[in-house]
């Protein structure tokens, strides 16, 4: 692989203008089409064939989309608490009647449709529904209902809108994320020592990310995405895209360094630092397309679309990148450096604090490894408590907050998430009127209303009011307590619905997969590391190591998300159970940057114990040459991740805090303190092979084939340029 590769990054430099310019007309081809055939993402998360979802369809089939239509409930209420004037609000509701994409527009005063409080009302609604579907209303549609509240709202009348139908998708680009990015330029620019290396970097890693999201983007016209699919591939592709581009603009310096000309500079550092990339990346892309396996198509599609990307983040790095350096040649390096003779190459300096740093981890390894260890068990104690949903409040002072109040203040809290009980067989519909007499003895129901009814009587519907709200755990109780209450009717078959009910059976299909896909990426890491390292114990550490990670990351965002505990510093607006997608993401994710770490970290001691060096030497050689690049990567990355951080999406928001967390206790305690700590401990036990494995194939992630990488590993120059 390592030939193979850096005889591309030899072409790509040799043909670097068309390289270059192939990469532009992608670039463009994408934003072309990306504004010309991208469709509408869905906000909604549901799984085809569960119990919820397949009443859903049963009853827009039975009664059409006025049932089965995405809804919004625009509510009045007088400003001083007095009673409506009916006049008002049934004008207003003529209005709303009238906007594009609406199929009807109950009237509260209609006893037909009730939506009144009280004999003498002071709070009222009115169930605007829509022809598309839950999840597909467009922007503009969205935007008219909004701008038709927003003018309805006066001194007389308070207006307010909520529900599914104005749920806006997740955006990406705001100033939180604009921070981000320009951290992880300060950051490339002290690691290069060059401002014009470090835009370059940047710029290489935007190109593919652009790239990326706007084939995503594309593919919304084709098929229907989640409105967190492009955030979470853009999340991803631009973190491992600027590390992709900084590991080998790194070993194209140190080549410089050495005495290399640009050529072959270029070429050994593809071949080299570009076989570790390769490595990487494929682990991000089989963690992420392994999401596949747990059955549900929205995972699905977002872990494929972020693999998608990165492909094109390890395309990036492996063509593109040594195009631009072909042009950039030695002013890669400070013009203070390009003058060092070729024949004395630059001596690694050791009163780096890195060297400190390990020289310290390997003595005392005992303690070391006791430290790291206990500390991330200790912050990993919350994700014992973890607790998981879909639904999720509206953000603290929205129109959908406020309407969500003024529900709860005249109906109950529960009347924010009601439960619909489907009944179908013969006798449906007495059967549902039986049920509304008798379902209040089960515990959390409010009221219960005979609904809708077919002809026959063959279909038949019951609404469900709990008493408490839809993000209760209460509620969630309530949707297993129905499903046990009805579930012997005799010659009837009854199914529990409703967005609560649905939000229930998504979370725990996800939390059903949540192991089978842990043991997936646990197995692939130790097949993949015995691979590359040929050996069983630097496997296993390295997998100890991540699923630390994983719980102290998780654990980490219970205990702000769901406890409360430092809230305000991340703008946390309420507190709650976590998005059921995080944690599996996370893991997923988390697992392909911890495996990046790994491998660039280990490949390099593993490379100076293959040619000779003892354990602990080959250690803390390795570490000296890697770890620059290893903290300036973990910085970039936390950089990315936390700039989605303060924005107002609650699974975006947890989603970015478990990965920059995660990221600070894999780079900085198991990378960095486990890994050398305990690989010290083992001396070289740490490198043993059974016999019987001994046919496995050999991965050269160190470029050992190339004649460029002959040298020994404590002539290379320790981290130049990555300090």
């Amino acid at each position: 692989m390592a030939v193979l590769l850096s005889r591309l990054g030899a072409f790509s430099h040799r043909h670097r203008l068309p390289v270059v310019l192939v990469w532009l007309a992608v670039l463009v081809g994408g934003g072309v089409g990306a504004v010309t055939l991208s469709g509408e993402t869905a906000s909604s998360f549901s799984i085809p064939g569960q119990e919820s979802t397949t009443a859903l369809e049963r009853i827009d089939e039975e009664f059409g989309s006025a049932a089965g239509g995405a809804t919004a409930r625009v509510v009045f209420a007088s400003p001083d608490g007095g009673v409506l004037d009916p006049a008002a609000v049934q004008g207003v509701v003529g209005e709303l009647a009238e906007l594009p994409g609406v199929a009807a527009a109950t009237n509260p005063f209609d006893p037909a449709n009730p939506g009144v409080n009280s004999a003498q009302p002071t709070i009222a609604y009115s169930t605007v529904v829509f022809d598309a579907q839950r999840g597909e209303v467009p922007a503009a549609q969205q935007d008219a209902l909004l701008a038709a509240v927003e003018e309805a709202d006066s001194a007389d009348l308070t207006v307010e809108v909520g529900g599914e139908a104005v749920q806006a998708p997740p955006h990406v680009g705001g100033p939180a994320e604009v921070i981000g990015v320009v951290v992880a330029l300060v950051v490339l620019a002290v690691t290069f020592g060059s401002l014009l290396v470090a835009g370059m970097n940047l710029l290489t890693a935007v190109v593919g990310v652009g790239i990326g999201v706007m084939g995503v983007t594309i593919a919304t016209g084709f098929t229907e995405l989640s409105s967190t699919t492009p955030i979470l591939a853009a999340m991803l592709g631009l973190a491992v895209g600027i590390d992709y581009a900084l590991f080998i603009i790194t070993r194209y310096r140190q080549e410089l360094r050495r005495g290399s000309d640009v050529g072959t500079a270029v070429s050994t550092a593809v071949g080299t630092a570009g076989s570790a990339v390769v490595t990487a990346g494929l682990t991000v892309v089989i963690a992420l397309a392994g999401l596949s396996i747990v059955g549900i198509p929205f995972l699905t599609q977002m872990g494929v679309a972020a693999a998608a990307t990165i492909v094109v983040a390890v395309l990036v790095a492996l063509t593109l990148v040594p195009a631009v350096l072909g042009f950039l040649g030695p002013r890669a390096l400070p013009r203070s450096k390009r003058a060092v003779p070729a024949e004395v190459p630059a001596a690694p300096r050791d009163g780096g604090w890195l060297v400190r740093w390990v020289g310290a981890v390997t003595r005392h390894r005992v303690l070391s490894l006791l430290l790291a260890v206990v500390a991330l068990g200790v912050v990993a104690i919350p994700f014992a408590s973890l607790q998981t949903t879909l639904v999720q409040d509206p953000p603290d002072g929205s129109t959908e907050a406020r309407a969500q109040a003024l529900l709860a203040e005249g109906f109950g809290p529960g009347f924010n998430g009601p439960l619909v009980v489907l009944f179908e067989g013969d006798g449906a519909a007495d059967a549902a009127q039986q049920a509304a007499g008798t379902v209040g003895d089960v515990g959390d129901v409010a009221r219960a209303v005979p609904g809708e009814a077919n002809a026959d009587g063959t279909v038949a519907t019951l609404n469900v009011i709990p008493e408490s709200g839809p993000a209760d755990p209460a509620t969630e109780q309530l949707v297993g307590d129905l499903r046990a209450e009805f579930g012997d009717l005799d010659g009837i078959e009854v199914s529990v619905t409703g967005q609560t009910a649905v939000s229930v059976d998504v979370a725990q299909a996800l939390d059903d997969a949540l192991p089978v896909y842990l043991v997936l990426v646990v197995g692939l890491a130790l097949v993949l590391l015995v691979l590359v390292f040929r050996s069983l114990l630097v496997p296993l550490v390295g997998v100890l190591g991540f699923l630390l990670t994983v719980g102290s990351a998780l654990g980490a965002t219970v205990a702000v998300f769901q406890w409360g505990w430092l809230g305000g510093l991340v703008n946390l607006e309420d507190t709650g159970p976590l998005i059921s997608l995080a944690p599996i993401l996370v893991i997923g994710i988390l697992f392909g940057l911890a495996m990046d770490y790994q491998i660039f970290l280990v490949s390099r001691m593993h490379e100076a114990h293959t040619r000779g060096a003892e354990p602990l030497a080959a250690i803390r050689t390795g570490f000296r040459q890697a770890a620059p690049v290893v903290v300036a990567a973990a910085l970039i990355m936390f950089a990315v991740f936390a700039g989605f951080v303060p924005a107002g999406e609650a699974t975006i928001k947890m989603i970015a805090f478990a990965l920059a967390t995660g990221i600070v206790f894999d780079a900085f305690v198991v990378r960095m303190v486990l890994v050398p700590a305990a690989m010290a401990l083992l001396g070289e036990r740490a490198w043993w092979l059974p016999r019987w494995l001994g046919w496995l194939p050999r991965v050269d992630v160190e470029g050992a084939a190339l004649d460029a990488g002959a040298a020994a590993p404590q002539d290379t120059p320790v981290g130049a340029g990555a300090r």
